[in-house]
């Protein structure tokens, strides 16, 4: 029977030559971080103090950094103008129409691409795919077919007599950017409350449809429910897209007819380029930058608190 015999063992390292697992730990993690880092700091904490610097200066954005300081003048300037407060209506009024029209919508469209139905990959394709055009794409397209001359809306309804200015009106031009918003953007959202449907356990809506729920039961107290992060993520997206509201109104309108569809960052872009007034319209920017911080923390700290506190807790327990 042969026997088989263990070599010398290896001595052990002194102290000082064992390998320093918590410093190359540090050293690799250091490694992936920094550059992320740094262009964190240099593309989005470096304008963030550049703005806010330049919002108490009276600045041209030429002949280097700005040096006459007007403190919060500029503010005082902002707050107290019609074209502000106009701008914050805008605001207010796009915030309700996707709340109220955009997402209900969004999710409809989910839940009835959610059935069996044929085709409804393809359905699922062409609702995503607005989503993917360039908002500069999307803006020349819609100022196309709503042209009052010789665009394909007014072509089209003029059979009904139903011929608008669109974008041209200020008593329609809100109306109309929010519809080209909604065909841009309601696929996306789409297709986050279907990727949430689809993780809900088919046992419960069984359950629920055995004990005899009728489909609106079932989806008011068991699907909707379960949605609720999901919804809550989306709300706070589309209110943080509205906030900062830019390139499609910059394509269609540029703020027209008469500041009738203007928003904070066509106001910021027409000041601090048009007007070269850079330090009121980074006054501007500040002023945004607050709106989506105070949004942000606030919305996660009263909405999402039990979500995050969920996840919180189930990375715990993964851990552990």
């Amino acid at each position: 029977m042969t026997t088989l015999t263990r070599g010398p063992e290896a001595p052990a390292l002194p102290a000082r030559e064992r390998p320093a697992p918590r410093r190359r730990l540090w050293l690799t993690v250091t490694l992936f971080v920094a550059p992320a880092l740094a262009l964190f700091l240099l593309l989005v904490v470096a304008p963030i103090v550049i703005a806010g610097y330049a919002s108490v200066f009276k600045w041209n954005g030429f002949g280097g950094l700005p040096t006459d300081f007007v403190g919060f003048d500029n503010f005082t300037r902002l707050f107290g103008t019609e074209l502000f407060r106009q701008d914050l209506w805008h605001l207010a009024v796009l915030v309700v129409f996707s709340l109220v029209v955009q997402l209900p919508f969004s999710l409809a469209i989910a839940m009835l691409l959610n059935q069996r139905l044929r085709g409804r990959t393809i359905y699922r394709l062409v609702f995503f795919a607005p989503y993917v055009l360039s908002e500069v794409i999307t803006g020349v397209l819609f100022s196309l077919i709503l042209s009052p001359e010789s665009g394909l809306a007014n072509q089209l309804l003029g059979v009904a007599g139903l011929e608008s200015a669109w974008l041209s009106d200020p008593d329609t031009v809100m109306p109309s950017l929010f519809l080209v918003m909604t065909w841009k953007y309601f696929g996306f959202h789409m297709m986050i409350y279907l990727a949430g449907r689809q993780g809900i356990p088919n046992e419960l809506i069984e359950a629920a449809q055995i004990d005899g729920a009728t489909p609106w039961k079932v989806f008011r107290h068991v699907t909707l429910p379960l949605l609720g992060p999901t919804i809550r993520i989306s709300v706070f997206l589309s209110v943080i897209y509205t906030i900062q509201l830019f390139d499609l109104v910059w394509i269609l309108t540029e703020g027209g007819p008469s500041h009738a569809s203007e928003t904070m960052a066509v106001t910021m872009m027409e000041f601090g380029f048009g007007r070269n007034q850079v330090g009121y319209a980074s006054a501007i920017s500040v002023v945004m930058f607050a709106l989506s911080l105070v949004f942000a923390l606030f919305y996660q700290r009263f909405v999402m608190r039990r979500d995050l506190a969920g996840a919180t807790t189930s990375m715990g327990d993964h851990r552990r």
